[in-house]
């Protein structure tokens, strides 16, 4: 008798609850069969549109991992399995971890902006938070600044989405200002024609825009020369180390005396 009312609630409970572990497992393999395809689709479309490498296999984890979540959750609800308690956990699990976490989640979002956004790329040279050097990674946390004299600084994302980044290479082209001060005895004529020739044969110095020698400020004890010439950004200065020196010698090697020259 106990075995006949055994098997009629177990009869019972199949035709209940058979049907929706039937559905269950059959959205379940549909699912992951939508869900497989569409990682294809979109690996092929990101690297259609030349999305950033670093930014790429993130964004499918994030986009997949939230497709699963939502499939097991849809599963839960097929088979009839109470969530609340589960949601509260949840809940209050991503309410603490953002309070922790509050900071790193900020150079997170700053991360996901500046590749997506692209204010620099690897390669730029930038200047921020007082350092100037060539970008050498972009990370979803941090990015990485490799600086002239070879020197790795990790800035936090948070810091150049937030604050000012001045970005000398984007343009392809520099402009170098040098400014020499001279006696009003010395003729403006001749130290222009100097510096032009210097300029005309440094095969560095880009003929557009085209340079600029003139007369910039008239103080007391004499006159300024300023100098504009366009470099291209990599090895900026170096090329300005070795213009200051040729207009040195330039200038000395026409007889004309450079202040404090005896």
């Amino acid at each position: 008798m106990d075995l006949n009312k055994f098997y009629d609630k177990a009869w019972d409970w199949i035709l209940t609850v058979g049907p929706r572990i039937l559905v269950a497992l059959l959205l379940l393999f549909i699912g992951l069969w939508l869900i497989r395809v569409l990682k294809r689709w979109t690996r092929a479309r990101m690297q259609k549109r030349a999305v950033s490498s670093t930014l790429a296999p993130f964004l499918q984890s994030l986009i997949f991992t939230i497709l699963y979540v939502l499939l097991f959750l849809l599963l839960m609800q097929v088979l009839g399995i109470q969530m609340t308690l589960f949601a509260a956990i949840i809940g209050g699990v991503t309410v603490a971890a953002g309070l922790a976490l509050s900071g790193t989640m900020q150079n997170f979002a700053s991360g996901i902006l500046i590749l997506l956004l692209k204010p620099f790329r690897i390669g730029d040279n930038i200047i921020t938070q007082g350092q100037e050097g060539t970008v050498s990674s972009i990370q979803i946390f941090y990015t990485v600044i490799t600086t002239f004299d070879n020197k790795i600084v990790i800035v936090p994302n948070s810091k150049l989405s937030n604050e000012i980044i001045i970005n000398t290479s984007r343009e392809g082209k520099r402009r170098m200002d040098i400014e020499l001060k001279l006696n009003y005895g010395i003729e403006v004529e001749k130290v222009q024609t100097i510096i032009e020739g210097i300029i005309r044969a440094d095969k560095d110095i880009l003929t557009q825009p085209v340079p600029r020698v003139g007369v910039s400020a008239l103080d007391a004890d004499g006159y300024k020369i300023m100098v504009n010439a366009w470099v291209k950004p990599h090895g900026f200065q170096d090329e300005r180390l070795m213009l200051q020196e040729k207009i040195i010698q330039g200038i000395k090697s026409a007889g004309i005396k450079l202040p404090g020259m005896a």
